[in-house]
């Protein structure tokens, strides 16, 4: 498990992280997002043991991972922007990494590597975007490491590629018990492989929660009520995060779960009703209005 206790970073004066707390339970695909410069990619460089917090500390199974080389071979950390040695090629790349993880896997990687169709001999360099995203992410499968961090793995990926990756990540949390966290921007890609998501902004985490628990705990409503009291009754009673007026039609997202808002509605006179799902991006959208990141401040 990862532990992350009060932990801050600071650059010159502005906090990129500031003062977060949550644990990331093994076994899981952790689903890292938020707005931009929210501290993702920081969060995950303090994780790898790659910066020093300024506070606070990221425990890896019980220990501190900042400077402890035994804690950092559990874990492999791929850069939003990949960085390989000048003129190497993939075979160079696996030899370096083997040397640090002892469990690094070659077979696995000349799998991969045929199976993805990249040549173990070309240099990198000439690799496009993706194809270099692919090796990165074949070389962290094969370190065998306990814990993958990922930050925007999925960018400059094509359909296929992605499906590809997932499935790989999914085989692996299966066979050993792998832990990837994964940091991206697009939210639809992470709605289909996390399981449990934290949300971060301004530097501060929102919540960390467990994907079905979060998706079942906010719904949206379409109401149009018989009256005027019947509405005022109605929203009074409820947790609401937006409301938006469409002359008689009322759309609101609310915090509760279906049962109980079905019931409070079979409570009020309404002309019509319905209970919608919302997906990530949806409820990510919800939960940063709510602290003032709202889109239509940004473009009024």
């Amino acid at each position: 498990m990862i532990e992350i206790r009060n932990l801050s970073k600071k650059f010159d004066d502005f906090y990129a992280v500031n003062d977060i707390t949550a644990n990331i339970e093994e076994g899981h695909v952790f689903g890292l997002v938020g707005t931009n410069g929210a501290g993702k990619s920081t969060l995950l460089r303090m994780i790898a043991g790659v910066l020093k917090p300024a506070g606070g500390k990221v425990l890896v199974d019980g220990r501190d991972v900042y400077e402890n080389p035994d804690v950092k071979k559990e874990i492999f950390y791929i850069s939003d922007e990949q960085h390989y040695f000048a003129n190497s090629t993939p075979e160079e790349m696996k030899n370096y990494y083997k040397g640090i993880y002892e469990k690094f896997d070659e077979e696995r990687f000349k799998d991969l590597m045929s199976k993805f169709g990249l040549g173990a001999d070309r240099r990198i360099n000439t690799f496009s975007k993706g194809m270099k995203k692919q090796l990165s992410v074949i070389l962290g499968v094969c370190s065998n490491t306990k814990y993958l961090l990922c930050d925007e793995t999925f960018d400059g990926l094509d359909p296929v590629m992605r499906q590809a990756v997932k499935k790989i990540f999914i085989a692996e949390l299966e066979d050993r018990a792998m832990t990837p966290i994964i940091a991206s921007h697009n939210l639809r890609e992470l709605e289909d492989i996390c399981d449990h998501v934290g949300l971060l902004h301004q530097g501060g985490i929102l919540f960390s929660k467990d994907l079905d628990e979060m998706k079942l705990g906010i719904h949206r409503l379409q109401c149009v009520f018989e009256s005027e009291a019947d509405r005022d009754n109605f929203l009074a009673g409820m947790n609401i995060m937006s409301k938006e007026e469409r002359g008689s039609l009322y759309t609101l997202t609310v915090r509760g779960s279906r049962e109980e808002l079905e019931q409070a509605l079979s409570e009020t006179h309404t002309v019509f009703a319905e209970v919608l799902p919302l997906s990530l991006e949806e409820i990510f959208i919800s939960e940063t209005e709510v602290v003032g990141y709202d889109i239509k401040n940004i473009i009024a």
